[in-house]
Order: structure tokens, then C-alpha cells, then sequence
């Protein structure tokens, strides 16, 4: 490997778990280094519910992008802190069901950036797929480097999906989604969800990921989560554990994460 994902790779730190590839690990995937499947065990030691979680998300991802394609006629996703690409992906789930999808896929993380252009080249012929390397810190600098992608005199689909909760701030959160919708057009969307601190075994699960070196992950109240939404539309059925959002299974059942959809009026 040679040039920018030369220098990518040196970055990756194998010895230090980096939360993409902790993630990953929960979601069955195979880019993770051992130091990261150390810290997702000592999780899941404590809170086994957290592998389920990892895998909800990714339902809950599919379901949001599937009515926004489908039923709000959504044809640009900005999606923010994307992590590594596993099974059915933004673009794939927009361009199966509108191939003209535009997607913007957003990350400072550099395993990511690595594995950025396998994913490029699975965009269809009539969408674009492309990636910015940024922090979620800078709205301003994703903005501007999405705008050569999408055209926000158009509604777009802002989604943070499970990423928000590394800012300890909530404040800081509430600013980051803000400036960022702010920047788009009446009818686009905001997708959002975290970890909440719902039950103590979630909570003891963040503790452990902190005492293993992880980045530590701050779970908020449904409560904080809803602010977020401030200035927004919920779209049915609100705010709810992420399973419970327009599930495909009847018999679906809640977790610590919450997740909903809203609309700029």
C-alpha cells in the first residue's frame, strides 16, 4: 500500500481501542485489532445487551434511510461520524430504493478513510458516494466540503448515528446538530440516535469501556436526547427505544438507545 493510504494506515494504533473498531467488533466484523475486541468483552461482560445493541443500530440505520428514500422522497443523506462500512450501508439501503441518491459519508477516523474506496466503488451509476475526513466538531468544514456533493437548497438527511455520545458536553451536541441543520433547506431530516442511561447495566457497561481504555461514552435521558430535536417535527412514533421505530418485527423490544426522526419544518 502506497500514498495517502500508506500514511492512513500508520495511523490506525493497533494497541489503543479506537471506538469504530470496538463497534465493529460487536457488529460481527473483522476490522478490529485485538486491543479493541479486549475492551468490547469487558463491555459485554457487564452488559452482554450491548452485541444486541450494536446490531439494532444497524436495523434502526436501514429502517430511517428506507422511509426517507421511500416515503419523504429523501434523495441526500449527509451522514456524520459513519464509522467502518458493514452490511447494508446509507447508500446501499438509498440507492436500492432511489439509484439517483446522493450520500456523503463523514469520518476523522482513518481505518475508515482506509476502507473508504472499496466503498466508493459500490455507488450506482446514477448516485454519488463519496467521503469528507472530518471531526463532527467542525459543522462548518463538513458543510462546506459537503456542499460539492449535495445541494442544500434541496432537503437533505443529517443522520449522527450512535456517535454524539463521545462529547461530553451536551451543550456541544446540541450546538453540532444545530449548525448543522440550520445550513438545510425546509424538509430535511434529522436522524439521531445514543446510548441512554436507561438501566444500570448499560451504565456499568460505559464505566468498563472507560476502565479499558476506550474513549469514554457519555449516556444521556431520553430526556437530553429529545432536546436535540428542538425546532424539529417528530416523525412517528417519536422518540423511542431504536428496536421500536417502525420495526419489521412485531415482536421487537426496547434497549438503552434511543433513536427517532425528525422533520424541518
Amino acid at each position: 500500500m502506497a500514498g495517502p493510504d500508506a500514511e492512513l494506515t500508520a495511523k490506525l494504533q493497533p494497541d489503543v481501542p479506537h471506538a469504530a473498531r470496538i463497534w465493529n467488533y460487536w457488529m460481527g466484523g473483522k476490522d478490529n485489532f485485538q486491543s479493541d475486541r479486549a475492551a468490547g468483552d469487558a463491555v459485554a461482560e457487564v452488559y452482554p445487551e450491548i452485541v444486541l445493541m450494536a446490531q439494532q443500530s444497524r436495523g434502526f440505520l436501514v429502517r430511517t434511510v428506507r422511509y426517507l428514500a421511500a416515503e419523504a422522497g429523501i434523495r441526500q443523506f449527509l451522514d456524520i461520524g459513519t464509522g467502518l462500512p458493514t452490511m447494508q450501508n446509507t447508500h446501499a439501503v438509498a440507492q436500492g430504493i432511489a439509484p439517483d441518491s446522493r450520500i456523503v459519508y463523514v469520518d476523522n477516523d482513518p481505518m475508515v478513510l482506509v476502507h473508504a474506496r472499496a466503498l466508493l466503488a459500490s455507488t450506482t451509476t446514477q448516485g454519488v458516494t463519496t467521503y469528507v475526513p472530518a471531526d463532527y466538531h467542525d459543522p462548518e468544514k463538513i458543510l462546506a466540503e459537503a456542499a460539492q456533493t449535495l445541494d442544500f437548497d434541496e432537503p437533505i438527511a443529517v443522520m449522527y448515528m450512535g456517535v454524539l455520545g463521545y462529547e461530553p458536553d451536551l451543550d456541544v451536541v446540541r450546538s453540532i446538530i444545530g449548525r448543522t441543520m440550520d445550513a438545510t433547506a425546509s424538509g430535511s431530516h434529522l436522524v439521531f440516535w445514543d446510548g441512554t442511561n436507561t438501566s444500570p447495566a448499560v451504565v456499568d457497561g460505559a464505566q468498563r469501556l472507560a476502565e479499558s481504555g476506550g474513549v469514554p461514552y457519555i449516556l444521556r435521558s431520553p430526556e437530553d436526547l429529545a432536546s436535540c430535536f428542538a425546532g424539529l417535527t417528530l416523525v412517528e412514533p417519536g422518540l423511542v427505544p431504536i428496536p421500536l421505530w417502525r420495526p419489521d418485527d412485531a415482536d421487537a423490544t426496547g434497549i438503552d438507545a434511543y433513536g427517532a426522526v425528525g422533520r424541518k419544518p
